[in-house]
């Protein structure tokens, strides 16, 4: 098992200028990580310098670079943007081959819970299946795994993140999973977990409080699809049974990355660095 970190953690740092793409690849180094996950959010890297460059310091702190995870939205209000998304994907793709990674992750789709129904994901998934071949199909080449996380709403239980792996039906397409995301369905994560883990290329985890859905907690919360206040805290100090799902995952022989995403209200790097030290922690007693 190798414990990393998502880029995307440390945003509260990237927001306030104190931090680079290449600062954060340092840091994780420095504090124990022993893989980066890159999520261009808040930095962008559009050009073959900036590619070699990540990989380069990644390498040189002797950090793997163990996915790139980016977003997209394969719902779209015409064949041809539909078209352009797919198009603008494949790009992504040749990024991570650049990258040197393996496993890269893309968003499918989003909605708000409101629409995020049965029958608009029904609907939907058509388009969906074709968008994520297409990648996964490109993707094939340089033998990445491309795969899609429960978040969003649209396709965030895990039911239907199974309904579209198996109907996007490639062995090179599988699901990244945010063991905390179920919550934001109501869904129970420990079983949520127990259930997607034979169709998973990678793991997140995280942290939320969770308070009920009349109790308003105030600023920096938000809400379930069902109304259940929910809000980012520092892994194993939340509410999550983070213990009996890290289990789930030691018990079904999965030993590759995991990666942490915080984005409580906590200081970012203080949290990440407990974070990361409480998945190893709780790793060895489970």
């Amino acid at each position: 098992m190798k414990v990393g970190l998502s880029t995307y953690s440390l945003y509260g740092a990237i927001e306030k200028g104190e931090m680079d793409v290449l600062a954060i690849i340092d840091w994780i180094a420095n504090n124990g990580g022993e893989h980066v996950e890159i999520v261009p959010f808040g930095f962008t890297m559009n050009t073959k310098k900036s590619l070699d460059e990540v990989r380069k310091r990644a390498s040189g702190q002797g950090l793997e670079i163990s996915s790139y995870t980016i977003e997209a939205n394969l719902i779209q209000s015409s064949k041809k943007k539909f078209n352009e998304e797919v198009d603008r994907l494949k790009k992504e793709v040749d990024k991570a081959h650049r990258l040197g990674v393996k496993l890269m992750r893309h968003d499918v789709a989003s909605r708000e819970p409101s629409e995020a129904t049965i029958q608009n994901f029904m609907g939907d998934l058509p388009r969906l299946v074709e968008g994520c071949r297409k990648v996964a199909d490109h993707a094939a080449q340089y033998g990445i795994v491309t795969s899609v996380e429960n978040h969003g709403y649209h396709c965030q239980h895990s039911d239907r993140v199974q309904w579209l792996v198996s109907s996007v039906d490639r062995s090179n397409y599988k699901t990244t999973i945010d063991c905390g995301n179920f919550v934001c369905v109501d869904e129970d994560p420990v079983f949520a977990v127990r259930k997607n883990l034979p169709i998973s290329s990678m793991v997140h985890v995280k942290d939320f409080y969770i308070r009920p859905f009349d109790q308003d907690p105030g600023e920096g919360w938000f809400q379930s699809s069902n109304g259940t206040f929910l809000r980012g805290a520092i892994f194993g100090q939340g509410d999550l049974d983070v213990r009996r799902i890290l289990d789930e995952v030691k018990k079904s022989g999965y030993d590759e990355y995991i990666s942490l995403e915080f984005e409580g209200m906590e200081e970012c790097r203080e949290a990440s660095k407990i974070g990361m030290e409480n998945i190893r922690r709780i790793w060895e007693e489970v």
